[in-house]
């Protein structure tokens, strides 16, 4: 008979293409073994892949899994693409290569050793194995990830924004730190949405400093961190327009921020999957205690 295996796997990059971790949780019966590792430069959907990879790599006999995945790059890759792509010669309709073909490939030849169900977890849902694998990536990925050296006199900002229904009511907050005394900051907007609400928190959170200002500012938003060092750039040169021609997203928010990002000296520190005071004091005033208001 052969033996009964449940997988869980998750992998991701941050930014995307960027720094990469993969994690994946085996259970035997009562047995359970992890995995990890990572990468310098990938892509997210890279990592979900050699995740699924190196997990069904560990049997060392033919098994019968239930297989768990967050990503449904993989679960709808592996149960209806790869087959396709195979027959096509791993070209796409358009006469393309297929992206991440070798990894494909690679997952494919292990797939065949195996009797095999795919199952879709909807990530950060609470699924106790899903947050462990998830856990287990990112401390994979923060291992080679650079850290930041930071000025210990220099006052930091931390920012946090949320959104029900995106659309729908949002709400910001910001905690500063400065020469050892903190204060809190908070509003909301009856109609945005979680983008838009992560832009006004920083807006609304250099507003809070003396212009001319050093600052170091801590956000968890990756869409924040990404268009203040990287994106705006672009935009800026192509007049606020993306490669398709269309408008940049919530221009009206990037280019005021852009413009008084200007008048600081601004560290932006992307702090997603930190635990840090200033992350919880922010996140505390968006449950409404605050010590500060606006």
């Amino acid at each position: 008979m052969p033996d009964s295996v449940i997988i869980h796997s998750d992998g991701g990059a941050d930014p995307n293409p960027g720094i990469g971790g993969w994690a994946a949780l085996l259970r035997f019966g009562d047995r359970e073994k992890e995995l990890s590792g990572n990468e310098p430069k990938t892509t997210n959907n890279r990592m979900e892949l050699r995740a699924a990879i190196e997990a069904l790599r560990a049997l060392r006999r033919p098994c019968v899994v239930e297989f768990h995945t967050d990503s449904q790059y993989v679960r709808r890759g592996i149960t209806e693409g790869v087959k396709k792509w195979a027959a096509a010669g791993w070209q796409t309709k358009a006469g393309r290569p297929v992206p991440n073909a070798d990894l494909w490939q690679e997952l494919q030849a292990l797939v065949g050793g195996h009797d095999i169900t795919w199952h879709w977890v909807r990530g950060h849902s609470g699924d106790t194995a899903n947050e462990r694998v998830d856990r287990l990536a990112r401390e994979a990925r923060l291992k080679i990830t650079p850290r930041v050296d930071l000025a210990t006199d220099v006052p930091r900002l931390y920012l946090r924004a949320s959104c029900r229904g995106n659309p729908g009511p949002g709400r910001w907050a910001a905690a500063v730190e400065s020469a050892g005394e903190w204060q809190t900051y908070t509003n909301a907007e009856p109609m945005t949405t979680n983008n838009r609400m992560e832009l006004t928190a920083a807006i609304e959170g250099l507003l809070l400093m003396p212009p001319g200002s050093q600052v170091q500012l801590f956000t968890t938003s990756d869409y924040l961190f990404q268009g203040a060092t990287r994106w705006v750039k672009g935009w800026q040169a192509q007049g606020w327009l993306k490669k398709d021609g269309l408008p940049v997203a919530n221009a009206d928010l990037w280019r005021p921020l852009v413009d008084l990002a200007a008048n600081y000296r601004v560290h932006w520190v992307n702090a997603k999957g930190s635990r840090l005071e200033g992350l919880e004091r922010a996140g505390q005033a968006l449950a409404g205690k605050s010590d500060g208001a606006m």
